[in-house]
């Protein structure tokens, strides 16, 4: 008996002698801009003797446990002193970090060698960060700053061309990206109908776009996640800072309210050629404008509170007989949380709204629609291990969509008030997301999303026999509209349709070498809201419709698979990429579908499929003088909805076909060359295959009327697009201890004057009667001259 309980208490000693050599404790705290006071997104927090580290938050806040032991710890991130400090960790510390700017402040695009490790031990791909000093360096038309317009150059990401709203993802549409400003949701990404984005520079603090491997706090669209955060606002000392262009100007302001407690943030930007048009005898008005707001308060050292708004609007007015308006509205209040060291909180409420108007004087009558909705957020971040931490919370968001409403603008119009039928929707989705480092080569994310939907009773729906709201010709061989049997009506808390889905994520890299590693990636989305925008239609104007009973949710599966080396002590860095990926229940449109003032929509909508796949390649010079990346994207996009049954024929005779954005070949190169302190050169070469476009090949005559036969669906392709656009930076006083500081930027956006085609169009010559081609262009050489300040 003797002799067992000795043995049980050696073993109980061992037994606690392990516990104690495992005995772990937690470093955590958050990181700021000693000037400004300002929270840092991903700063790197690394511990070099065991080859271990974390990275900050969207809110700059970190946590690192570790075992018993003393460690150095380096804090380092762009453009910003490294900070050394030995570490005594035999207790739970909370410890802030102040960084301080380094003398290459202006040149933030520099990758330190520990940053650009971390990225390649991490799971995460196929996401893109850009940082504003090196957006701002981009020339571009008219010399406006612009995000959207910068993000074109990387790989996988393109535009419909010049003058064409939003932007497209690895082959997807402009409504399969979910744009976020502060966490608000924007419908519309673009000013003046995409030449400029909604997105003052000035006001933006990170900018990251999620290509693929999507993290499970992310959803409702299938495509991308651009996830933008504004500034907090100095909390340390009274700033502005501006700029001064031929189209448009900007200023922004930020200071503290209570210093180092409270602060705020509020700029604006507003075009102004229109004021001018009067002394060029031009009754056409084309302008913009918006407002950026945040107010930031630290309760304590556990609790900080926020509250930020964006504001802005388009008008576009032709003569006296036209006008067009147009923006978002979005407003968030956000609390931070710490319940721990190990466990941060954020809650957000969040309004967002989109108006479309337009005021038809040469018919009489003024046409709005819109997108509203309310939406609650609760993200949990628990760094439960340094290999193990979990991301988990909740989104639920309310719709209310305005489809469209008509009034009479004069009393003898003979225009009657219509209203087309309020819809309402409501999205809920739970997620948990892993990141889970195995052994010092492999780490894995892994995690899923469960997301519903319930549309939500409305005053009038069309029932249709077989549920069936677009029936086919055998006849004619064409779809035509359904007529209803009867409506049903619903109160504001019925569901009248349901759906859910289980969205699952994973990713993984395993680390080759310390330069080199390999990535993987698959994700599952489901997107529930449809852009109802039909090109082709004799009226385009886009229109949100929610999914329903006869519309159905959009459901990706998309694959990745990613090599990433760094070369020569990180001077250059390569990212190849390819991945493949389908969508379930695309919407595609019936011939000659209208899409203005209806009241069925469901009656010119089929469900389809899309798929995409591609091969992406980006090469990168972070150090020296030269710095910049050449970006190359071989890809392809299409999409087919073949018949129902075996009579129907489908659209393009249920054949795959190009989609509208597809491009073979896309090519960006990207350059900035400092030639001294005062002196920057800047500039871009972009090539890329034309659009698919659908031509007639052949007309036909009909009770005297010449009709078109057109060929199938985007079979054709405009010309090739490219240009090369230039520009230079100059500070005439680099080193002046003066508060106020001014940069002048010179540029020439397309510089050898290319005719890019933005659209081909047919017409008969009435000189000789021969039909003929006229290519449609917007930009040729554009010289533009810019000031930007600041103090």
């Amino acid at each position: 008996m003797r002799n067992r309980l000795l043995g049980l208490l050696l073993i109980l000693l061992v037994f606690s002698q392990s516990i104690l050599g495992q005995e772990k404790y937690t470093l955590s705290g958050t990181i700021t801009d000693i000037s400004s006071n300002e929270t840092l997104i991903g700063v790197n927090i690394l511990i070099p003797e065991i080859q271990s580290g974390t990275m900050t938050n969207e809110y700059g806040f970190y946590s690192i446990t570790l075992p018993k032991g003393t460690y150095e710890i380096q804090i380092s991130y762009l453009g910003f002193e490294t900070i050394s400090e030995t570490i005594n960790l035999n207790q739970n510390i909370s410890k802030n970090y102040r960084l301080i700017e380094s003398a290459e402040s202006l040149d933030e695009i520099v990758i330190k060698d520990n940053v650009e490790k971390l990225n390649i031990k991490k799971p995460q791909m196929s996401v893109n960060a850009l940082s504003i000093s090196t957006i701002k360096n981009m020339p571009v038309v008219f010399g406006e700053v612009d995000v959207i317009k910068s993000i074109t150059l990387l790989p996988g990401v393109t535009n419909a061309g010049e003058g064409s709203s939003g932007f497209n993802v690895r082959g997807g549409a402009a409504d399969q990206n979910l744009i976020l400003l502060d966490e608000a949701i924007i419908f519309n990404s673009s000013h003046l109908f995409g030449f400029f984005s909604v997105f003052n520079p000035d006001a933006i603090k990170d900018l990251k776009l999620y290509k693929g491997g999507i993290p499970a706090k992310y959803g409702g669209r299938v495509s991308s996640v651009l996830d933008i955060y504004q500034k907090e606002g100095n909390s340390n000392q009274f700033k502005m800072n501006g700029g001064i262009g031929l189209v448009s100007s900007r200023l922004l302001a930020e200071g503290p309210i209570k210093k180092e407690k409270a602060s705020f943030l509020f700029g604006g930007r507003s075009s102004y050629v229109h004021l001018f048009s009067s002394l060029f005898d031009l009754d056409n008005v084309a302008y913009f404008y918006d407002l950026n707001t945040k107010l930031s308060y630290k309760l304590n050292e556990n609790n900080s509170i926020f509250l930020s708004g964006y504001f802005g609007r388009d008008v576009f007015s032709i003569q006296d007989s036209f006008k067009n308006t147009y923006g978002n509205s979005v407003l968030n209040f956000r609390w931070n949380h710490l319940f721990s060291s190990k466990l941060f909180s954020n809650l957000s409420l969040i309004y967002s709204d989109y108006y479309y108007g337009l005021d038809l004087n040469f018919v009489g009558f003024e046409w709005e629609s819109g997108i509203r909705n309310f939406n609650v957020k609760y993200d949990l971040k628990h760094y439960i291990t340094n290999k193990f931490k979990l991301e988990y919370g909740l989104n639920s968001i309310y719709y209310k969509f305005n489809p469209g409403k008509i009034n009479p603008n004069t009393p003898d119009s003979g225009i009657n008030p219509f209203k087309l039928i309020n819809k309402y929707a409501f999205e809920n989705a739970v997620y948990l997301d892993a990141e889970h480092k195995l052994g010092n080569r492999l780490s894995l994310s892994y995690g899923a999303r469960l997301s519903t939907f319930h549309r939500l009773g409305q005053d009038e729906l069309n029932i249709y026999e077989n549920d069936n709201p677009v029936i086919f010709n055998e006849e004619l061989g064409i779809y035509e509209k359904a007529e209803p049997i009867g409506t049903e009506s619903f109160n504001g808390n019925d569901v009248i349709e349901s759906f859910a889905n289980f969205e699952p994520r994973m990713a993984m890299a395993y680390q080759l070498t310390k330069n080199s590693s390999v990535k993987a990636s698959y994700n599952r989305m489901s997107q529930y809201l449809h852009l109802l925008s039909n090109t082709n239609s004799p009226t385009p104007l886009d229109v949100w419709a929610p999914s329903g009973k006869y519309i159905k949710p959009q459901l990706l599966d998309q694959v990745a698979l990613g090599y990433f080396r760094n070369f020569k002590d990180n001077q250059f860095s390569l990212e190849v990429e390819t991945f493949y990926k389908t969508i379930e229940n695309r919407i595609d449109y019936t011939d000659g579908a209208n899409l203005i003032a209806n009241n069925a929509i469901e009656q010119v909508i089929l469900n389809g499929e899309a798929r995409a796949y591609g091969l992406e390649v980006l090469l990168r010079k972070n150090e020296g003088r030269l710095k910049g990346w050449l970006s190359y994207t071989l890809s392809k996009s299409e999409q087919r909805t073949p018949g129902r049954t075996l009579i129907e024929t489908g659209i393009n005779n249920g054949k795959w076909y190009n989609t509208p954005y597809d491009k073979t070949h896309d090519i960006s190169l990207t350059a900035s060359y400092e030639l001294n302190d005062k002196w920057r050169l800047n500039s871009n070469f972009v090539f890329q295959t034309g659009l698919p476009v659908t031509f007639p090949n052949g007309q036909y005559e009909y009770n005297g009327i010449i009709v078109p036969k057109f060929e199938a669906r985007n079979s054709s392709r405009l010309p090739e697009y490219h240009r090369l656009d230039f520009s230079i930076n100059y500070n005439p006083k680099p080193n002046s201890q003066k508060r106020f500081k001014g940069e002048w930027v010179f540029g020439v956006y397309n510089i050898y004057n290319r005719r890019n085609a933005v659209n081909i169009q047919f017409r008969e010559n009435r000189t000789t009667g021969v039909n003929e081609a006229l290519r449609l262009s917007l930009f040729g050489i554009v010289p533009s001259v810019s000031y930007n300040f600041n103090f």
